[in-house]
C-alpha cells in the first residue's frame, strides 16, 4: 500500500503519513491526515475508526476457531484528529458464539462503541449459497468522481472505482475500493479491517441529495458477514431510501473479486444545512 506524497508549497515532495494510525503504545492511537472525512477537515471519516474497532475486536482471545458474524458501530459523536484511546472486552463468553465489544474515546469522551457476534466456524462449503454474477474487474472501471466541496483525506488515501451509477449524480451507485495506506503504521491490515475500512462510506457512494445543501449524516454502522474478504478490493453496491420525517436508511450489498460476501445498513439523519 503506497501513496504518493505530494508538492508542499515551496515545490518540495511533502512526507504523507504511511497510515491512518500511528501506535502510541497502550492502545492509544495518533490518527493522521488521512482520516479526515469529506464534511470536515478536523473530523474523521467514520471508515477508519470502525476498522480501528474492528481490530480491537479481533485482538481478543478465543480458544476456537471463529468470525465476526455481525459488527454494528454506534457513532456517539465527531471523532477528532486527536489522540484516541480502544478498549475491547468479552461481554458473553461462550463454547460456540460470543458477544465481544469496544469503545473508542477521545480524552474522558466516548466517540464510539462497537458490539459483535463471534461465532465458530464449520465446513459448509456444500451447502454454501451460489456465487452471484462477477461484478467487472477494478482496472476494467473508471475512477470514482467526488461533489465539489468534499475534502481529501480519506477519500485521497482510498483508490476508488465507479462500476454503476455516479457519485456526483443522485442515486444507488457501484464501487470497488482498497486502501492506499496501512490501518495503523507496522501492520498489515486483517481482511475484515479492510471491509470495515470502506463499508461506512455506502450514504456517501448513494447519496440522492445535494451535499452542499444537506445533511445525510449516519449515526450507526451495521454489517453482517457471511465470509472475509479474500481480495484487497472491496465493493460496495449502495442504495439511499431517505423518508418522510428526517430519516433515511443506506443499504449495501458487500463483495470482493470473489462474489458477494455480506450487508451494511446505516441509520442517516437526513436535514437541510
Amino acid at each position: 500500500m503506497t501513496r504518493e506524497s505530494p508538492r508542499s508549497r515551496t515545490g518540495g515532495v511533502r512526507e504523507l503519513p504511511p497510515a491512518f494510525y500511528l501506535p502510541l503504545g497502550e492502545d492509544r492511537f495518533q490518527p493522521t491526515e488521512h482520516t479526515s472525512g469529506p464534511w470536515s477537515p478536523e473530523a474523521q471519516h467514520f471508515g477508519p475508526p470502525s476498522a480501528l474497532l474492528v481490530r480491537a475486536l479481533e485482538a481478543l482471545p478465543s480458544s476456537w476457531p471463529n468470525v465476526l458474524a455481525r459488527v454494528t458501530i454506534e457513532i456517539l459523536g465527531p471523532a477528532p484528529l486527536t489522540e484516541l484511546t480502544v478498549r475491547s472486552r468479552v461481554e458473553r463468553p461462550g463454547r460456540s458464539v460470543e458477544l465481544l465489544s469496544a469503545e473508542l474515546a477521545a480524552g474522558p469522551r466516548a466517540v464510539a462503541r462497537a458490539s459483535a457476534w463471534r461465532i465458530t466456524t464449520t465446513d459448509t462449503h456444500e451447502i454454501a449459497s451460489a456465487a452471484a454474477p462477477p461484478w467487472p474487474e477494478p482496472d476494467e472501471c473508471p475512477p470514482s468522481r467526488w461533489p465539489e466541496g468534499w475534502f481529501g483525506g480519506y477519500l485521497s488515501a482510498m483508490e476508488w472505482r465507479t462500476v454503476s451509477g455516479d457519485i456526483v449524480e443522485p442515486g444507488a451507485a457501484g464501487v470497488w475500493a482498497r486502501q492506499r495506506v496501512a490501518l495503523v503504521d507496522g501492520e498489515e491490515p486483517s481482511a475484515l479491517q479492510r471491509l470495515f475500512t470502506v463499508a461506512d462510506s455506502g450514504n456517501g457512494i448513494s447519496n440522492s441529495l445535494d451535499p452542499g445543501q444537506w445533511w445525510f449524516i449516519n449515526s450507526e454502522l451495521t454489517v453482517h458477514v457471511h465470509r472475509p474478504p479474500v481480495s484487497d478490493w472491496i465493493g460496495l453496491d449502495a442504495a439511499t431510501v431517505i423518508g418522510p420525517h428526517g430519516v433515511g436508511t443506506a443499504t449495501s450489498t458487500l463483495r470482493d473479486l470473489a462474489g458477494p460476501m455480506g450487508t451494511g445498513a446505516q441509520a442517516l439523519m437526513v436535514r437541510t444545512r
